[in-house]
């Protein structure tokens, strides 16, 4: 798996004087996307998750609404090829969460925090994680890729795949929360978000309508929620 994320690169570091060495770094993949034989999408992936990637992106984008609405996925030389069991037509997403999920400030501590300990990240300083956590607390999936929002996407999938009830998770992610963070986990009915970074504005106007409760700066002993305080205790 190691040598499809990274890949070894001479370099000259520049102190006093001038070294030649060698380090790892991330490898950039372009995973092409088709959808019943059509090219759906390109994306620009870390090489790993790639299945929960595709999954996830196309139940957060409102293509699918189950595992089961796609027949086959197979994914051979950098091309995911899907088959549709159903039309991409009449598939609703909600605008407004269902969830009575509240969680406690260290939870939210200790979900951010298990984001951070990446092997990668720590090796690299190259990728974004998230994570989707089960009431807060207990790790369904924490995944890596050069995107956040491709991260995201990434525990998405695996939690549709191993059938996760999405009201019950809160999603970790670093970074900013731009509106398309937001409106992933409207699409597919996560009711909290926490990060390091900070959300836009739109992603607060979202959050609000929709019901999902944004943490920010969480660091160290403090946090900011940005929008539905009630969700925390």
């Amino acid at each position: 798996m190691t040598n499809k994320i990274l890949g070894k690169v001479e370099y000259t570091h520049v102190d006093s004087g001038c070294t030649l060495s060698t380090e790892r770094i991330i490898k950039e993949t372009a995973l092409t996307i088709r959808i019943d034989g059509k090219h759906y999408a390109t994306a620009m992936i870390m090489a790993a998750l790639e299945k929960e990637f595709v999954i996830g992106h196309l139940f957060a984008q409102g293509i699918i609404r189950r595992a089961n609405d796609v027949k086959s996925l197979t994914i051979k030389n950098n091309a995911a090829e899907v088959t549709l069991a159903a039309s991409l037509k009449n598939k609703s997403i909600s605008d407004k969460i269902s969830s009575n999920l509240k969680v406690k400030t260290a939870d939210i501590f200790d979900c951010v925090r298990a984001i951070l300990k990446s092997d990668i990240f720590s090796e690299t300083e190259a990728v974004h994680s998230a994570g989707l956590f089960l009431d807060g607390k207990k790790a369904v999936c924490i995944a890596e890729d050069l995107g956040r929002h491709h991260a995201l996407d990434k525990v998405i999938g695996y939690g549709l795949l191993h059938d996760v009830d999405f009201s019950r998770t809160l999603a970790a992610s670093t970074g900013r929360q731009p509106s398309e963070m937001i409106l992933k986990c409207r699409n597919v009915n996560i009711p909290i978000i926490a990060t390091k970074g900070v959300p836009t504005t739109l992603a607060m106007e979202i959050a609000e309508k929709a019901g999902i409760t944004i943490v920010g700066l969480v660091r160290g002993k403090t946090m900011t929620v940005y929008s539905r305080p009630e969700r925390i205790e």
